[in-house]
């Protein structure tokens, strides 16, 4: 063999082994990435589970019960019917040189008819105002009405907002000289409009239920109570238009009624007490009261309060709620009352709205939840 041959011998064999060796170092960076890619997966899957079962713990901690006097819900779903109606009323009064004036406006009560499917303590679902069915109102005010309620065994959450139409009458009056009569006139000149949040804590909650008397997602099995505290922020936006009252009224309105606009936040903390009273077998009714110690900061025709002394701005509120309940596991029927009262005061002027929702409701549970298909 010569020289030529071997050195063409050796470069192929160089040519071969480097392609051999190539092949061998891509392969092992596939394989690299494919472990570094099943690591990720495998660390992304652990952090999911792990997660999860914090949530699970968490879920469980805030639901503990005294199953002695609360029995869990044993179903994950409900479909429930409702009734609701809207109630409202508002009060304007002042102070003068000739005595006090006050002033109660209210809407007629509204009715609507709903269908709601629930997942354990979420419902949702669709409601009508009973009068569109029968088109009545074609020229009715517009209203909107949105809540949304939380029950848990620790605590509690109400987000809401509201505007309400102008269809309002004068209910009551006082401190006028009047010769016709203006009780139930009608009257369009006060709108309002209510955002807020309330946030509460329950002490004793492994043995009195608030979801066993409004969300129905737990049985309370011997009375119990338990005392509450939570703070509440809204804000109120409400106009009224003088103008539009009777002549007779309007020429004897105080100056401190002679406004256009009232704008005000209210920041509160509240302490009560609730009681679940169980006067049969698979009965229980509750009533509980927040009363609240209220700061109030306020325009009134977008003039800022340049009051400095800011105890003056203190004012009570107050959170009612009622219910009566009628649970089996299996059905339900019921009904319940929230209200809230907010108490807007200065020196010669007052503002007390209150507004509230009564619901009668009935239904069903299915599908039993895994832990309890054998029992």
């Amino acid at each position: 063999m010569d020289i030529r041959k071997l050195c063409l011998l050796c470069l192929s064999f160089l040519s071969a082994f480097n392609v051999y060796a190539q092949a061998e170092k891509k392969d092992s960076t596939v394989q690299d990435n494919k472990g570094v890619l099943i690591t990720l997966t495998d660390g992304i899957a652990t952090t999911v589970r792990h997660t999860g079962r914090k949530i699970r713990k968490v879920g469980k901690e805030f639901n503990a019960i005294d199953t002695t006097y609360i029995s869990p819900n044993l179903y994950n779903l409900a479909f429930m019917l409702e009734s609701s109606s809207w109630y409202e009323y508002y009060r304007l009064g002042s102070k003068g040189n000739n005595g006090e004036q006050s002033l109660g406006f209210s809407p007629n009560a509204s009715f609507k008819l709903g269908v709601y499917f629930g997942w354990r303590w979420i419902f949702l679902g669709y409601s009508f105002d009973v009068k569109d069915i029968f088109g009545g109102h074609k020229n009715k005010a517009k209203k909107t009405e949105m809540a949304l309620n939380l029950y848990s065994s620790k605590f509690g959450v109400d987000l809401y907002y509201r505007k309400t139409g102008s269809d309002f009458k004068i209910r009551s009056s006082s401190g006028f000289d009047l010769n016709t009569p203006i009780k139930n006139l009608n009257f369009n000149g006060l709108q309002s409009k209510i955002k807020g949040l309330n946030a509460y804590w329950i002490f004793n909650y492994k043995k009195f239920s608030y979801p066993a008397a409004y969300s129905q997602s737990t049985n309370q099995r011997k009375s119990a109570g338990s005392l509450m505290a939570g703070f509440s922020y809204s804000q109120h936006n409400i106009s009224f238009d003088y103008e539009k009252l009777p002549g007779e009224v309007r020429v004897q309105l105080h100056d401190a009624l002679l406004f256009k606009k009232v704008k005000y936040s209210d920041y509160s903390i509240n302490v009560g007490y609730g009681y679940n009273w169980v006067f049969a077998k698979n009965w229980v009714s509750n009533l509980s009261l927040l009363p609240a110690i209220a700061y109030k900061k306020s325009k009134i025709d977008d003039t800022p309060n340049t009051d400095n002394h800011w105890i003056k701005d203190i004012n009570f509120d107050l959170i009612t709620r009622a219910a009566v309940v009628y649970n089996t596991n299996k059905y339900f029927i019921g009904a319940s009352l929230v209200m809230h009262t907010y108490d807007y005061r200065k020196k010669d002027f007052s503002l007390t709205n209150t507004f509230g929702t009564v619901r009668i409701y009935a239904g069903f549970n299915f599908w039993k939840k895994k832990e309890f298909r054998d029992k």
